[in-house]
């Protein structure tokens, strides 16, 4: 039996989320907005798809959360887009409603499903998410360590002129200027990239993948990024789906990991079907452990503005 996926918001993200899903036939998929038609609409135009991308499976859209009901895994994309100017911090009690109404709809109808949050402040809305649900932490989570790995990788390979293929990276933190890219663990073919290009380099391609939304969208003016993020959503869906055990970067609950307790923030995780099965640990060096705890703050103080 195929699993149900169900993509709540069907918007550039959501709906790009979609397609990289059926593209890997992942599951049946669901695509919710509360706009009546429009996912109904863009549900039809995938399926219509379907005879040239060649995946065959079941692919619907309604406005109705009875229709998303027992789905294994559910993605959160529902929000205001950021707009140019804007925050992310901005987007916190606009979203914060609109996440929490969800998230709530959602633990109704699919009880047992993994919560995938996008919806912007992320690491917020990670904490909106887990309270409005109910959910155990393991099965609440975010993504954004694997959209800001995957820039991080790619500033590097457009930098070094070799292809993403041979680059590892990874960043923690939280998902905003507090982020926190590892040069010392990013590497091309197992060469580290200190190894490769000069400290100012590196500190450039960092501050540039700390700013990677905020320059996509100064680009282009009327929406934020959706390629690169729906393709990290697919990656998350098809590890826990699947089963695969997958070691990425994740918003997910830190109970005194890195010295770090109570709150939901970028770190590797084991991701598979039970949702975070565990947080991984890095012996980090004081630099990078200063930066995360810096981080940690920062994602506190925005939890805090937060009227659960």
């Amino acid at each position: 039996m195929r699993k149900k996926i169900t993509i709540i918001g069907s918007g550039n993200v959501g709906a790009t989320a979609a397609l990289w899903a059926a593209l890997k036939e992942l599951g049946d998929i669901v695509l919710f907005n509360r706009t009546k038609g429009l996912a109904k609409g863009k549900a039809l135009d995938l399926k219509e798809a379907s005879p040239l991308g060649e995946f065959d499976l079941g692919i619907v859209g309604t406005d109705r959360y009875e229709d998303t009901k027992d789905s294994d895994v559910v993605v959160v994309t529902a929000g205001l887009p950021r707009q140019p100017g804007m925050s992310r911090d901005e987007l916190l009690d606009k979203n914060a409603a609109i996440v929490r109404d969800t998230c709530a709809s959602v633990a109704k109808f699919s009880p047992n499903s993994v919560l995938i949050v996008v919806s912007n402040p992320v690491d917020a809305m990670v904490h909106v998410a887990h309270k409005a649900s109910g959910f155990p932490k393991s099965r609440v989570m975010g993504m954004a360590g694997i959209l800001d790995s995957s820039r991080f990788r790619t500033f590097i390979s457009l930098e070094l002129g070799v292809s993403v293929e041979d680059i590892n990276a990874l960043v923690l933190g939280g998902h905003g200027d507090f982020m926190v890219p590892l040069p010392r663990h990013a590497s091309v073919s197992g060469i580290p990239i200190t190894e490769l290009l000069t400290d100012d380099r590196i500190n450039a391609l960092i501050e540039r993948t700390r700013h990677g939304g905020a320059e996509i969208l100064s680009l282009q003016k009327v929406s934020s990024a959706y390629y690169a993020p729906a393709a990290a959503v697919e990656q998350m869906i098809e590890a826990v789906v699947r089963d695969k055990k997958r070691i990425l970067p994740c918003v997910a609950y830190l109970q005194g990991e890195y010295g770090i307790d109570g709150i939901f923030m970028g770190v590797p995780v084991l991701l598979g079907a039970g949702g975070v099965e565990r947080v991984l640990e890095l012996k980090l060096n004081q630099t990078e452990l200063a930066a995360l705890r810096q981080s940690a703050a920062a994602v506190r103080k925005l939890v805090a503005q937060l009227r659960f």
